[in-house]
């Protein structure tokens, strides 16, 4: 790996790595993809199902997670990331599943992941795996940079008239800033991280950082993406916010159980996780 992709992941939080699959390894990705669409699980949240236009977002599926271990330790995400980070050790987290179809689904807010996830550390990946040929103007959207810092509260996703109301509250966390707002009034408020993909490319993105996916359209209306995450040696617990509004425990969501002992600042462990490098 080049000394500039290394250095574009730590200073910018975001890059582009160009045929990373192959054909039938990309093939694998959606085979297991569409599965995963078909046979969602709890955290599963669909809209507009059963009609053209449809949105369609899953985490952590356990009904999945025997068969994507399988399949990503048999792909070659292991050796990238550890040249990546630089780090040892290379466990995979959990996958992340989007769908937007129709032509006419809107923009995902801007947010952090680690707003809703207890990540810390510089050795965090989620590789996103796309199987059309993306252009720009509807790709993932990443703010250079921003993963450094601060971490905001997150956004609830659910007031489309307001895209940065509180998950959490209170002051534990400062608020989201409302980016497409600003670049409206100014359009070089943020410097934007953003490719055009084809298949087989991967956007492999720090998850602390301020992204958020453009809309599809008329000319561009279906998005399949798969997103693969992963952490590093450089991986530490960073509880959430006590009494989140949204309820939300401080080891979030997402194996809440298998997170339950560990306390900020530890490294971020479990056996649940799989080990790939």
């Amino acid at each position: 790996m080049q000394d500039s992709v290394r250095k574009a992941f730590l200073e910018d939080g975001a890059v582009l790595i160009k045929g990373f699959l192959n054909e039938e390894q990309l093939a694998q990705c959606r085979a297991a993809y569409d599965w995963a669409v078909e046979n969602h699980g709890p955290h599963a949240f669909r809209m507009f199902d059963g009609t053209e236009q449809q949105s369609h977002v899953d985490n952590a599926n356990p009904r999945a997670k025997a068969r994507l271990e399988e399949l990503v330790a048999s792909l070659p995400f292991g050796k990238l990331f550890a040249q990546l980070w630089g780090s040892e050790h290379v466990w995979y987290f959990a996958e992340e599943v989007f769908l937007k179809a129709g032509g006419r689904g809107s923009r995902t807010l801007w947010h952090q992941d680690t707003s809703y996830l207890p990540w810390a550390g510089l050795h965090w990946g989620n590789a996103w795996i796309s199987f059309e040929s993306v252009p720009k103007r509807n790709a993932l959207e990443i703010v250079r940079g921003s993963h450094k810092g601060p971490r905001y509260d997150g956004t609830t996703f659910l007031d489309p008239n307001d895209p940065t109301q509180p998950l959490h509250g209170g002051n534990a966390l400062p608020r989201l800033p409302d980016v497409e707002a600003q670049r409206k009034q100014d359009p070089d408020t943020y410097e934007i991280l953003s490719w055009a993909t084809e298949p087989g490319d991967i956007v492999v993105l720090h998850p602390g950082a301020l992204h958020g996916g453009a809309a599809v359209d008329e000319t561009f209306p279906d998005r399949h993406t798969f997103v693969f995450r992963f952490f590093g040696d450089d991986a530490t617990f960073r509880p959430l916010p006590e009494h989140s509004a949204a309820g939300y425990p401080q080891q979030g969501v997402l194996f809440t159980q298998e997170l339950a002992d560990l306390k900020a600042g530890d490294s971020f462990r479990h056996s649940t996780f799989r080990q790939i490098a």
